[in-house]
């Protein structure tokens, strides 16, 4: 018998004819449902308002189990409140596991919040060490490059010399122009 779509199993049909009835995926959602509302729960304990409702809670029931028609009373001052004692004892054996629970969650939020801040801060330092790296590079470099200063004095020392050669070849062109002039004045 071919499988059918998941709608079309019936779960009168035999075990292996059909699929599981729960998924890991179901299960993995109904953890994360349970533990947001364990989270909700605890957070909820926590508050002033939770607290100011179970001492209301108390008081009313106190009250009225102490003043109220003696027909009507359910908890006997005389035996100590016992239902109260029982109900108060149920709410904190149930508040004790989910406060856990909810610890646990955030702890679970803490460490991969931690990791991921100890890769980031990873990431920042071979990132600033890599910028520290280039602006050494960037100085050294520029300390190889010429200043404007050293251009200048270089130019300058080019053109005394320049200005010497100019002034030894013009030297030298005066004393041949008055030697080819003294031998001309004696050959006439």
């Amino acid at each position: 018998m071919a499988r059918a779509n998941k709608s079309d199993v019936r779960l009168d049909s035999p075990k292996g004819l059909r699929g599981p009835a729960i998924t890991a995926r179901d299960k993995a959602a109904s953890r994360d449902r349970f533990g947001r509302f364990t989270e909700a729960i605890a957070r909820g304990m926590g508050t002033p308002g939770f607290l100011a409702g179970l001492s209301l809670f108390c008081l009313v029931w106190l009250g009225f189990n102490t003043w109220g028609p003696e027909e009507w009373r359910f908890d006997s001052a005389a035996i100590g409140f016992t239902a109260l004692t029982l109900i108060l004892s149920l709410q904190a054996s149930y508040a004790a596991p989910m406060i856990l629970l909810a610890q646990n969650r955030q702890d679970d939020r803490d460490r991969v919040q931690i990791e991921q801040d100890r890769q980031r801060a990873e990431r920042n330092l071979a990132d600033t060490e890599y910028l520290a790296r280039e602006v050494v590079a960037l100085r050294l470099s520029i300390s190889d490059m010429a200043s404007k200063d050293f251009i200048r004095s270089e130019l300058r020392s080019l053109l005394e010399q320049l200005d010497e050669r100019e002034a030894a070849a013009a030297k030298a062109q005066h004393e041949s122009g008055t030697e080819n002039g003294t031998r001309d004045a004696g050959n006439s």
